[in-house]
């Protein structure tokens, strides 16, 4: 390719290879994380004990609601903003060696909470903020899904004695995750691209490796020609994963 100098792609190999591994693994543990904190929340956003009225009440206003407002403060921010407050504000107000919550509380010590901050500190808040973040999208993926059941498969296990627990594990979720399988592989998609903003904050990934790379040599060109390839690789493999679970989730249809 003319004007591409692969002596600089060569030379820094090994930081462009650290820095998709860090991608990768940011991308498993927050999607990991993700689906299970936004199925909580879409549970919780569909909450119901239609034959309580008094208790369907107190689950509208104490769960539904705040859920609700949970889903919109963290969709309506952006993501890059939710990664700075997590990691200068939430973060050390937890574990701050010198009075964090949880070092202060006893929960942690101080010195494992001084290694925490220096050493992983920039991982564990693009963990996190990505997390809160995702669940917000994924809460409304599963709330969508379970609604687009038809109600009468919940009624008739309700009236065979199954709990509301049971028939949603059993039955409507199995059902409902086929629906949900496409939106929530986009979402894994879109938290690999969006985990590149965590290069602001020190996290070594390939965003911080292009960074790194374009200060040494003044060269733009190169480096994030080579990490849009690397991310471009990751995002289709994962969206081939995700058509091959939907094929073999659509057999019995």
């Amino acid at each position: 390719m003319s004007g591409f100098r692969w002596e600089i792609i060569q030379e820094y190999a090994p930081l462009f290879a650290e820095g998709a591994w860090m991608t990768i693994k940011c991308t498993i543990i927050c999607v990991i994380l993700g689906v299970t904190w936004g199925l909580i929340l879409g549970l919780g956003g569909t909450a119901q004990a239609p034959r309580n009225r008094g208790l369907n009440r107190l689950l509208h206003i104490f769960v539904q609601w705040p859920v609700k407002i949970y889903v919109s403060a963290f969709r309506g921010t952006p993501l890059f903003v939710q990664i700075m407050v997590v990691h200068f504000a939430l973060i050390p107000l937890l574990i701050n060696p010198r009075d964090g919550l949880l070092v202060s509380s006893g929960i942690m010590s101080v010195d494992f909470a001084r290694m925490l901050r220096s050493e992983y500190g920039a991982f564990l808040s693009c963990v996190v903020a990505i997390t809160l973040n995702a669940g917000a999208y994924v809460s409304e993926i599963f709330r969508a899904g379970i609604q687009s059941i038809d109600r009468g498969q919940m009624e008739a296990a309700r009236s065979l004695g199954m709990s509301y627990g049971k028939t949603m594990r059993k039955i409507i979720l199995p059902q409902a995750f086929r629906r949900m399988l496409p939106p929530l592989g986009n979402n894994a998609i879109a938290i690999v691209k969006d985990s590149s903003l965590a290069s602001a904050i020190g996290l070594a990934d390939l965003a911080y490796a292009a960074r790194t790379v374009s200060g040494a040599y003044a060269s733009y060109w190169e480096p994030y020609l080579t990490i849009s390839i690397v991310y471009w690789v990751i995002t289709f493999l994962l969206s081939l994963m995700v058509r091959h679970m939907e094929k073999r989730l659509g057999r019995s249809d």
